[in-house]
């Protein structure tokens, strides 16, 4: 079916349904709602009935019945966001604002009004601005990052690994990526709940998303204003120091649309991947067998769950085509990221693993592409690594089905994650997450052998099983120079030693420690064997 809405804009009597129709839940001119009920309810089941009714492009209606036009097939949302001489970012172009079809306090407003930043640009304006951004990004110290991540996810998991039960979404997911956010803006001090509701619901086109939009306005307007006396190491004084000469609106634009994006794509990444661990036992097994990392598993999400299921917008430059659908100057379009993803031409079966192929549209593509999307990939990647980690018997707490999403036309959103694990004590948050010592294993004794072993010796990687007894201290050694010492191992016919397990609370105290036992030597070891072994071990005991 083709509605041709340029020429009939609003309802068109002849296409209403009838009476008990059950297409009744049809907008006007029976076009489908990319809001509401089945949208929020089953956003991929809409997505299929629009292509199988229109093909790659579809018309349809946001809030308040305003007509788009949504891309669905991959290539054309390619060409869409590389034409940008087509397609413009400008939304200024779009007729239903300038013939007042759109109202200023629509709940999307926040999206699609124009701003002075580089989303709502082209040419040379986008160069600018957009430059602007990305040298900024660029200056961003990764391992920085990296300790933020590990630091606040180790702080959020502190708050629930002693009550043996949590809600990932509210208590994790919804929170890592603000405060490593708003460490790496300059702005940590105004990170609270308040902050977090205000970025979660500013992007989905409810009553209260303008407000929301201004409350996380005033901040940053704060923080630009700060940092034009008071600079720092951050990315708020690389933008208002960048030779862009940008204004200070625009700093605080840009910085509205990094947090926001960075923030809103990255908690909801987590809560997808996390959810699959927890539901999927196949791509769970893969995961924690050594099959796919976590960097390969958050990968796949964004093919099948991708953060941002649409974005709006592009609008019409001119006349012209595409996916066969005739295309009105003025007409707005919407980047359909979740659909694209799942095109038939691209994805004929939906099943196969996409591991290694990034050719997904999670972060759209063309001169608008995410700048920041690996900051994002960092703060998922690390979060998910860290809490797997640390409550590595994480389960969900309720059956599949049960678990609730609210959705809008941009984002489909994971309610709650209620998991149950065995409660476990807190760990300093300034040290990498670890699962801690596990109970140790007593192996039987064996006799001595004369062929040579492997034998591990202490490694310092976190969530290892413990290490054999470490080898006996080295005269001339401190434990400073062995700080720097690098697992690894060495050949040795000396039998392998069981670790040694807890003492016992009420155990009487073991007698004082002599001098070292010279281990057994086999007999068929030559004269000075022993010595040698030892002089390998203080070798690399002390890092020579």
């Amino acid at each position: 079916m083709t509605t041709p809405f340029h020429d009939e804009p609003g309802a068109a009597p002849g296409l209403a349904p009838p009476p008990g129709c059950p297409a009744h839940g049809l907008g006007p001119g029976g076009l489908r709602r990319l809001y509401g009920p089945e949208a929020e309810k089953d956003p991929a089941g809409l997505y299929d009935k629009l292509r199988a009714e229109h093909g790659t492009v579809a018309p349809a209606l946001l809030q308040g019945d305003i007509p788009v036009w949504l891309v669905l097939g991959h290539s054309e949302n390619l060409h869409m966001t590389r034409t940008p001489s087509q397609f413009s970012r400008d939304s200024r172009r779009w007729r239903a604002l300038q013939d007042g079809s759109v109202a200023p306090d629509h709940p999307l407003a926040p999206i699609f009004t124009w701003q002075p930043m580089c989303v709502f640009a082209d040419g040379a304006t986008h160069e600018r601005q957009r430059g602007a951004v990305t040298d900024s990004i660029a200056r961003i110290d990764s391992r920085g990052v990296r300790r933020h991540i590990n630091r606040f996810s180790n702080r959020l998991v502190n708050q629930i690994c002693e009550q043996g039960h949590a809600d990932l979404v509210g208590q994790f997911a919804e929170h890592l990526p603000m405060m490593v956010m708003c460490q790496i803006i300059g702005m940590p001090d105004e990170y609270d709940d308040r902050l977090v509701r205000a970025a979660r619901d500013l992007t989905r086109g409810t009553e209260t998303a303008v407000a929301s939009n201004a409350y996380v306005l005033e901040a940053l307007n704060r923080l630009v204003e700060r940092r034009r006396t008071e600079p720092a190491e951050d990315f708020a004084t690389w933008l208002v120091e960048h030779p862009a000469g940008l204004t200070d609106q625009e700093v605080s634009e840009h910085l509205r649309l990094v947090l926001i994006a960075a923030y809103e794509s990255t908690a909801d990444l987590i809560a997808n991947v996390l959810r699959m661990v927890l539901t999927d036992p196949r791509f769970r097994a893969r995961l924690s067998g050594g099959h796919m990392t976590v960097p390969e598993a958050v990968e796949q999400i964004l093919w099948d769950e991708p953060p941002f299921t649409a974005v709006l917008g592009r609008w019409a430059v001119g006349d012209t085509e595409l996916g066969g659908r005739r295309i009105k100057e003025g007409d707005a379009l919407i980047v359909g990221i979740a659909p694209a993803n799942t095109d038939p031409v691209v994805r004929p079966d939906l099943a196969a693993d996409m591991e290694g192929n990034r050719a997904h549209l999670a972060f759209s593509g063309g001169p608008h592409e995410c700048p920041g999307q690996d900051i994002g990939r960092a703060i998922a990647d690390g979060g998910v690594d860290a809490l797997l980690m640390r409550l590595p018997d994480a389960r969900l707490a309720v059956e599949e089905s049960e678990l609730r999403w609210t959705g809008s036309v941009m984002s489909r959103h994971l309610v709650e994650l209620p998991v149950e694990f065995a409660p476990r004590p807190p760990q300093d948050d300034h040290e990498p997450p670890s699962m801690g010592t596990p109970a140790p294993r007593v192996r039987p004794e064996r006799p001595p052998s004369a062929s040579a072993r492997h034998v591990p010796l202490p490694s310092s990687v976190p969530g290892r099983d413990p290490a054999p007894a470490a080898a006996p201290s080295v005269p001339g050694t401190d434990r400073s120079q062995r700080a720097g010492a690098r697992p690894s191992t060495v050949t040795t016919d000396a039998p392998r030693s069981a670790p040694a397990a807890e003492p016992s609370p009420d155990a009487p105290a073991a007698p004082a420690a002599g001098p070292p036992v010279k281990a057994a030597v086999p007999g068929q070891r030559v004269p000075g064997s022993q010595a040698k072994l030892w002089q390998a071990v203080a070798r690399w005991w002390s890092g020579d």
